[in-house]
């Protein structure tokens, strides 16, 4: 069960992530210029509202539509499933995105098995021609189909939920209309339900009581700020960097749309802000709270401005109970639901399936798209930000090639997104195997648990060489002979640090980020992108080394390339690993590369480490790992 919770949302999270910026962006206007906006009142503001609606009802469910088309049908797939989510915009008023995550994925694989029905029936010259008309014809049917069947049955389970909730306010059952409040608004019923259930029943409630807790229900932004503020704590790279911006928007801009797209790209997590709603109505009710308006947008601002003289205490505390109540379960969900190594093999796996096998795969243990051993000419090494561990795996195999005569074969590293499309094999961390199956889907992955001597290294080289005999391999005296390390210094001597006592990994992360900082190599966020890189997959490589570093996204926070090397004589149990040296990278480009290669021929071993760790001085480590002997 968890693992198809997971599957789906992350499905769901490749469609609505790619297209968070476009969600700021309307947000942010939304904020600014629609009539009740901080500057609705602004003589150009109706002009720019304009597009606001547009935004809302056309580009967005688009983007989504598109994106799951292309995920599904590449880029035909994509253009397909716009074309069918236009349809489905067109049958209704209503904002589209459910119908946008229904139509993307179905153009897509339309399309898709479309080409394979057509694979090889095709005649020369015709390709284009049919591929071109393909597209039209079958997406034109899914935008006909979708105004009649996909569109209106969105529109009916909508219409469901909003008439649950006039249900359960008409039957005293206050709290649990939360339950559908919610996931209602997940689906753009915000103001739907705010407008037509609550407003005109919290209005004539107002009129005599001077003051209604309807008002409160949907616009409370509690809930949602607790959810995000959860992915502050626990999201992951993108969710996490963008979950601070969207915070502010959503409680001082009142734009509640701006969390949606987090919970859709990972549904369980609606839970958070249901049982925050359903605690944070029922704080309201025991202390009398209620606002004498409706408050739009429902920022923090608007609910104070309505807020009755005497009623500030009960209105903070629903307010604020519900945005705790709401992170510490939505912090539980994305830490239980967060990690999903099991998702990354399934696709690895879904990969492999997809291509025929031909001559000598390699090697028997990986997952992946299966590959010739005589044809690979680029191997990938692949890690979170292509700085560190698989630079240094990437060195190893390098010179396993050179020892074994293997000369024709490009062996160079990647971050995990950006691994080009014309190599062969890609090696990587068994946590990324996923993402790189999707990036490089014609190559064979190969799933590694550390990327200092892997086994699977030996493993690849012998197949290779299996593979070459026979045949013609290049002598070695073509190899480019190594050049000794040269350049600025990236090592300083103050930055060796020897007999450390042991610490939590944590600690000794937080140790080489400050001394980074007080080298001037980074600012202070670098360690958070470095904590962040070691909670998404451990840093530890194995051989006793771990290799501290930050994310993709940290980079900005690098000033300039130095590294960090601290010894730990008595051991750091991080994870299933000790470690002993930990050398930690901020790195601008390649300059690095050297000293990394340097480490990789001293620590290829755990008894290398060891006897480096408990004999090197600190000229000695200077001095060898800046290739100055």
């Amino acid at each position: 069960m968890k693992e198809r919770v997971q599957k789906f949302g992350r499905f769901l999270s490749g469609m609505v992530m790619p297209n968070i910026g476009a969600f700021i962006a309307w947000g942010l206007i939304a904020a600014l210029f629609i009539p009740d906006g901080w500057l609705g009142k602004w003589g150009p503001a109706a002009t720019i509202n304009t597009m606001v609606g547009p935004m809302l009802s056309y580009l967005l469910p688009i983007l989504i539509g598109y994106t799951g088309g292309k995920a599904v049908g590449g880029q035909k797939g994509a253009v397909t499933g716009a074309l069918a989510t236009l349809g489905a915009i067109a049958s209704t008023d209503s904002t589209m995105f459910i119908g946008a995550m229904i139509c993307g994925p179905l153009g897509g694989w339309c399309i898709k098995k479309f080409d394979k029905a057509m694979e090889g029936h095709i005649p020369a010259g015709f390709e284009m021609v049919v591929n071109n008309f393909s597209v039209g014809i079958i997406g034109g049917i899914l935008a006909v189909l979708s105004i009649f069947i996909i569109g209106p049955t969105c529109v009916k389970i909508t219409d469901v939920l909003g008439a649950g909730v006039g249900l359960l306010v008409n039957n005293g059952l206050l709290p649990l209309t939360a339950i559908l409040v919610e996931p209602a608004k997940v689906l753009f019923l915000n103001n739907a339900i705010n407008h037509g259930v609550f407003t005109p029943i919290g209005t004539q409630e107002a009129m005599e009581m001077g003051k209604s807790i309807l008002f409160m229900i949907e616009s409370n932004p509690g809930p949602g700020l607790g959810l995000l503020l959860a992915y502050c704590v626990a999201g992951k790279g993108e969710t996490r960097s963008s979950a601070g911006a969207a915070a502010v928007i959503q409680f001082v801009g009142g734009i509640h749309e701006i969390y949606f797209p987090y919970v859709l790209m990972n549904p369980i997590v609606i839970l958070g802000p249901m049982v925050g709603n359903i605690v944070g109505i029922f704080t309201l009710s025991v202390l009398k709270g209620g606002l004498v308006a409706a408050a739009s947008p429902g920022s923090i601002i608007a609910e104070m401005l309505m807020t009755p003289k005497g009623g500030y205490f009960a209105n903070i505390a629903g307010i604020g109970i519900a945005a705790v109540v709401s992170f510490l379960i939505s912090v539980f969900l994305l830490k239980f639901f967060g990690k999903d190594a099991s998702l990354e093999e399934a696709q690895a796996q879904v990969a492999a399936s997809k291509a025929a096998s031909k001559g000598q795969a390699i090697p028997a243990a990986s997952s992946g798209a299966s590959v010739s051993a005589a044809d690979v000419k680029k191997i990938v090494f692949a890690c979170d930000a292509g700085m560190g561990s698989s630079a240094m795996g990437a060195t190893m195999v390098r010179n396993k090639l050179k020892d074994a005569g293997i000369t024709d074969i490009e062996v160079i590293h990647y971050p995990v997104g950006e691994i080009p499309g014309d190599c062969q094999i890609v090696v990587t961390h068994h946590e990324l195997s996923g993402r790189a199956a999707q990036r490089a889907p014609q190559a064979r992955i190969i799933p590694i648990k550390n990327f200092m001597g892997a086994p699977e290294y030996n493993t690849l080289v012998q197949e290779l060489l299996d593979a070459r005999k026979g045949g013609f391999t290049p002598a070695p005296a073509a190899v480019e002979e190594e050049k000794p390390v040269s350049g600025p210094i990236l090592l300083e001597k103050k930055n060796i640090i020897l007999n450390c006592k042991p610490v939590s990994p944590e600690e000794a992360i937080k140790a080489v980020g400050k001394r980074m900082v007080e080298s001037g190599y980074v600012e202070e966020a670098y360690i958070q992108g470095m904590l962040d890189r070691e909670e998404s997959f451990s840093v530890a490589i194995g051989s006793h080394v771990a290799i501290p570093h930050g994310t993709e996204e940290s980079r900005k926070a690098i000033k300039k390339t130095g590294l960090i090397v601290m010894t730990y004589p008595e051991g750091i149990q991080w994870g299933d690993e000790t470690v002993r040296l930990v050398v930690g990278i901020a790195s601008t480009g390649e300059d690095h590369l050297g000293i990394l290669g340097k480490i990789v021929e001293v620590a290829e071993t755990e008894e290398d480490t060891d006897a480096l760790v408990d004999n090197a001085s600190v000229d000695q480590l200077y001095k060898l790992l800046n290739g100055l002997e």
